[in-house]
């Protein structure tokens, strides 16, 4: 529930402080630390309860809390109070919702097989823990090297021409990983990639994101990172009906669909007026 709450708040007062220019790596960086605490949080909390106990986790969990608090007074003191009213997503709220249903489907594309994959790879390919550990690796150096890269990518040619490029290639990783899922050594390869096109998107889509709407630009992007949590939560539920009539082998291929229709809603063009954050499909 924490998380949930801090990193929408987060993501909004990037795209608010963050330099046009730069707004893209400002997001990248932010993304990628996400990231890197998603994938090495699990393996540090096990050395922390394999050599102090179970306590000692939540012990470091509550103290880095503590410090983080007094290092969030003195980071944001300095952001100015965001003056968006109700009024101002009069006419927007459902073109809105639309373009943050592009992460929502992104995330099931992402999270429909991730959610499962341990136990897909142990099922289906007869992996080991160390090989899941070491699947799961890859997958955590794709996601975080992706996400970094984007925003560079994303400031040299374009928000919107990166954010539809990742999604074309991350449809066509997904069929590959669907064929080659029982492939053994070369299941890492495409673990890898499939991470670094999927989150270099992400990143590249917030970016995008704060240029479509300026002054709607800190509530977009919360509602982004909603969006985020939702498709994962559905992700989880379409994965589950899958296995269940289909088996592990088929989730490569529902998150490509799912891919497609991010895809597809992600093309549909849209121009900021100027002075105004009315956006208007072409």
């Amino acid at each position: 529930f924490s998380v949930a709450s801090i990193t929408p708040l987060i993501y909004a007062i990037i795209g608010d402080i963050a330099p046009p220019s730069r707004r893209g790596t400002w997001l990248s960086i932010v993304v990628s630390g996400h990231l890197t605490a998603l994938w090495a949080g699990t393996p540090l909390g096990t050395l922390l309860e394999h050599f102090l106990g179970w306590r000692s986790v939540f012990i470091v969990m509550a103290t880095i809390g503590v410090i983080l608090m007094f290092v969030n007074f003195k980071a944001w003191k300095s952001v100015p109070s965001n003056e968006l009213t109700t009024n101002l997503l009069k006419g927007n709220l459902a073109r809105i919702l639309g373009s943050v249903s592009v992460t929502a489907i992104w995330a099931i594309s992402m999270y429909t097989l991730y959610i499962y994959l341990g136990a897909a790879l142990h099922f289906n390919n007869g992996f080991s823990s160390a090989e899941i550990a070491l699947a799961v690796t890859f997958y955590g150096i794709g996601a975080v090297l992706g996400s970094l890269s984007s925003g560079q990518l994303t400031d040299k040619f374009g928000e919107r021409k990166i954010s539809i490029n990742t999604l074309i290639v991350l449809i066509l990783i997904l069929l590959c990983l669907g064929v080659f899922f029982s492939s053994g050594d070369w299941l890492y390869f495409f673990m890898f990639i499939w991470a670094l096109v999927g989150y270099a998107g992400f990143t590249s889509y917030q970016a995008r994101l704060a240029v479509e709407y300026p002054l709607e630009r800190g509530i977009v992007m919360a509602w982004n990172n909603t969006a985020l949590y939702i498709g994962i939560t559905l992700g989880s539920m379409l994965g589950g009906y899958v296995i269940s009539n289909w088996g592990y082998s088929t989730l490569p291929y529902a998150c490509s669909i799912a891919a497609v229709l991010s895809f597809i809603i992600s093309t549909q063009k849209r121009q900021v007026l100027k002075g105004k954050s009315t956006i208007i499909n072409r």
